[in-house]
């Protein structure tokens, strides 16, 4: 099932796309990179949105850890309840970080045997590459880090707090990509770049981390001037109240 109906529906799509640029199949596989990333953009978005609401409910899920610090099973239960409830709430899924994830790694692995499978997709040339063989100028291996770079520092960028978590995350996945595209054929270090490029475009666009930032402190201002205006009317009427 999963070679007739994944890997080879894979290959022959990449083959299909590459007819219409004279078979370079270098240029099927970013078409077919875009058009699996478009599909998938409706779940990327949730994601999104779901892990900006998850930052807005942090000093809340903070204040919830502080109650219930006990580490005794009722108290951690209840902590639990508590934490279920306010997800619920906020319309908050706390797995929609993982699905996207979920959704790739398949399709990364189908890539890979689609074109160590297709002897036309393995021995066929993209500029400077051969689609079968590792890049042998560390071209694609550093772009496809630098975009996955691009793609986490802006994502942390929208956050209102990095964790040490966030940062080394933001460091090492460019990194272990670096490396595995070291090793893997220039066709899926290809994919890697596309996507990446793919992902940095769609933060930009749709969870453009500066307007972000500047919503979230206008509102903090925003909060600010309230809590002034509220202290000042307490005052006043102090003062109206000894008169």
């Amino acid at each position: 099932m999963w070679d007739g109906l994944i890997v080879l529906n894979f290959s022959r799509a990449i083959i299909w796309l590459s007819k219409f640029f004279n078979d370079n199949y270098g240029i099927g596989i970013i078409i077919f990179t875009i058009i699996i990333r478009i599909i998938i953009l409706p779940l990327m978005i949730f994601q999104t949105r779901s892990m900006r609401k998850t930052q807005e409910i942090q000093p809340q899920l903070k204040a919830l850890q502080q109650k219930y610090s006990s580490k005794d099973t009722e108290t951690m239960q209840k902590l639990q309840e508590e934490q279920r409830k306010l997800y619920a709430e906020a319309g908050v899924n706390p797995i929609a970080g993982c699905l996207p994830l979920v959704i790739q790694l398949p399709i990364i692995f189908a890539l890979y045997q689609a074109i160590w499978r297709t002897s036309v997709l393995r021995t066929g040339h993209f500029l400077w590459l051969q689609l079968g063989a590792k890049d042998p100028y560390y071209i694609l291996p550093i772009l496809a880090a630098v975009f996955t770079f691009l793609s986490s520092w802006l994502n942390m960028k929208g956050q209102p707090e990095s964790n040490s978590m966030t940062t080394m995350m933001t460091v090492g996945m460019p990194l272990i990509i670096f490396f595995t595209a070291l090793n893997v054929p220039s066709a899926l270090s290809l994919y890697w770049v596309v996507t990446n490029a793919f992902q940095v475009g769609q933060t930009l666009i749709i969870q453009n981390p500066w307007k972000i930032q500047r919503e979230r402190e206008e509102k903090i201002k925003a909060e600010r001037d309230r809590e002034r205006a509220k202290q000042k009317a307490i005052k006043k009427a102090k003062k109206s109240k000894r008169k």
